[in-house]
């Protein structure tokens, strides 16, 4: 069992930043790999960006070059670093860990970019 908290959401205008947090806790040994979802109103949850254990990174095309996932492992810690956010990022954001054919999720957090 992983256990997954999220911080760091809130109001942002056009063009500003925002870091969210995920910590991760329970058996993260076992994690494989980590990322952060986003589900708008009345939208399908759409992945924005993850990271394996090893490092190798990807991500939407929507955030490419404005978002940066990052992961420290000594705190077992999966960051998002949202820059030149958008009234389109506005979502509740999920946390995810991948464990084999499991996976495990947070329980979101709200960001909204005023425009």
């Amino acid at each position: 069992q992983v256990q997954l908290v999220e911080s760091g959401g809130g109001l942002v205008q056009t063009g500003g930043s925002l870091r969210l947090s995920c910590a991760a806790s329970g058996s993260i040994f076992s994690i494989n790999a980590m990322g952060w979802y986003r589900q708008a109103p009345g939208k399908q949850r759409e992945l924005v960006a993850a990271v394996t254990d090893g490092g190798s990174t990807n991500y939407a095309d929507s955030v490419k070059g404005r978002f940066t996932i990052s992961r420290d492992n000594a705190k077992n810690t999966v960051y998002l670093q949202m820059n030149n956010l958008k009234p389109e990022d506005t979502a509740v954001y999920y946390c995810a860990a991948y464990v084999g054919s499991n996976d495990y999720w947070g329980q979101g957090t709200q960001v909204t970019v005023s425009s």
